[in-house]
């Protein structure tokens, strides 16, 4: 699942121009970037491509500061 700054509209735009196979979120009021550290405050224009994984119990099992969008699933696969 992948999270932007971006509207709804945006996001279906961008999603359907690139053939994404997974769900986008919107985070308008960066509310999500902040508490998982994408960005230091709500005036951020652009969010940092931060990697979480969440497990099933809803804790955080793993935070990386910097990942490549492309790979970072699989990554995240491997480890869980």
């Amino acid at each position: 699942m992948g999270v932007s700054f971006d509207t709804l509209e945006e996001n279906k735009a961008f999603a359907e121009k690139f053939s994404f196979n997974f769900p986008l979120l919107c985070d308008t009021d960066r509310r999500m970037g902040l508490d998982y550290g994408a960005c230091d405050d709500a005036s951020a224009a652009n969010a940092r491509r931060v990697g979480v994984i969440i497990g099933p119990d809803g804790r955080v099992m793993a935070w990386y500061p910097k990942v490549d969008a492309r790979a970072f699933p699989t990554q995240a696969l491997q480890q869980l």
